[in-house]
């Protein structure tokens, strides 16, 4: 029997949305992954709702009931609804006509499971009604309980009408799987591994950064290592152990997940490929500053002394240098990183002391001077490792003022 999530939070919120379209006559349940995810015990984030309402109806009987309705994809059958701060995408139930790729003629049904047929993974074709009640028209409920990533029907087909869902069955391996993924999906995935090549940028991207931000990454890119899905879309060697290091690194320390890091160590062996991946994967410029040379060179970080590993850490910040002490792990340094990653919890990076007032005092005209001299004060305290107070600052920018 299938268990009830009645009493969740994530559904009293939706409640709203599904008794004003069940007031207009029309069912409506949630679906997709906040189901998948509230029977596994995971976080919900946004919840969507199917309804045998057509978008018209759904907006009569919503506003009907004093919520907003905003048409954001009315020729998908989707219309967004705002309730209790919460917004909403209540699509209209759809079944394939004809399938051209991502392109298909699609019709409105009120047949639950023929809409249950156009989804991509069986765990995500579990439906929950307003009272908690879940229905399985597919029989995902097993391989949810699994965590067996499987496609609905044919693998091939349900791939080729959108070759994005290569990249989603190695992201949910990573994110839910367990144990080895699912043959036929994955003989299926890499059969059709040709359709990457047609994606936009945008959308690996986005698969990508997911994938990533796994808690276990390897458990999706590992397989797509294996059977070469991966270098065509970095367009770069791929370096599996090195960032498996880095997971581990990240573990030990209890570090925060950085997706941006995880692929520095399986794409950057040299600053010549940060340009190039950023470019390739359509990264913000945040992003791709935020990529690190991960090569046997980052490993030297640990060789530093205590006076040079504070001034390090003064100028690059601590969250950069905590990210650098990370990719010395992944580069395969040895364990003394561990303290170097450390450092910012126990020593406190000191505030430079001085600030332009105290140049003007000396009777330095405002300008470029001022900075330049400030500057210049502020290297000479930083390599007597921060060890000059205040008064001997002052004095040394008398000094140099003169």
């Amino acid at each position: 029997m299938l268990p009830s999530l009645a009493g969740r939070d994530w559904l009293a919120r939706s409640q709203t949305v599904m008794r004003a379209l069940a007031a207009g006559g029309y069912e409506a349940r949630a679906v997709g992954g906040a189901v998948r995810n509230a029977l596994m015990g995971l976080p919900v984030g946004d919840v969507d709702i199917a309804t045998t309402a057509k978008p018209e109806e759904t907006i009569k009987a919503c506003e009907a009931a004093g919520l907003k309705c905003v048409p954001t994809g009315l020729a998908h059958g989707t219309v967004t609804v705002l309730s209790d701060g919460s917004a909403f995408e209540v699509t209209t139930l759809r079944e394939d006509v004809e399938t051209f790729g991502r392109h298909a003629t699609v019709a409105y049904t009120a047949d639950w499971t023929a809409d249950a047929r156009r989804r991509d993974f069986t765990m995500n074709a579990l439906y929950c009604a307003a009272d908690g009640t879940v229905s399985d028209p597919l029989g995902g409920w097993p391989d949810l309980v699994a965590r067996r990533i499987r496609f609905i029907g044919d693998p091939a087909e349900r791939i080729r009408e959108d070759y994005l869902r290569i990249l989603r069955f190695f992201r949910f391996q990573a994110e839910v799987g367990q144990g080895a993924p699912d043959g036929a999906a994955l003989d299926a995935c890499v059969r059709e591994r040709h359709g990457l090549a047609n994606l936009s940028a945008e959308r690996v991207r986005s698969e990508l950064i997911k994938l990533l931000s796994a808690a276990d990454p390897l458990a999706g890119v590992g397989p797509m290592f294996d059977f070469g899905l991966l270098s065509p879309l970095l367009r770069a060697a791929p370096r599996p152990g090195l960032l498996s290091r880095l997971v581990v690194a990240e573990r030990e320390v209890s570090a925060s997940i950085d997706a941006i890091l995880r692929l520095s160590a399986l794409a950057v062996a040299t600053a010549d490929d940060i340009a190039p991946l950023a470019e390739r994967l359509r990264l913000s410029n945040a992003e791709r500053d935020d990529l690190i040379v991960i090569d046997h060179n980052a490993a030297t970080l640990t060789a530093l002394s205590d006076a040079a590993a504070r001034r390090t850490l003064y100028t690059d910040g601590a969250r950069q240098w905590q990210r650098r002490a990370l990719a010395a792990a992944a580069a395969g340094a040895g364990t003394r990183w561990r303290t170097l990653h450390a450092l910012p919890q126990s020593w406190q990076v000191p505030p430079f002391p001085l600030r332009g007032a105290d140049a003007l005092a000396l009777g330095i005209a405002p300008g470029p001077r001022v900075g330049e001299l400030l500057a210049s004060v502020e290297a000479w305290w930083i390599e007597s490792d921060f060890t000059a107070d205040q008064a001997a600052l002052r004095q040394r920018l008398a000094e140099m003022a003169r």
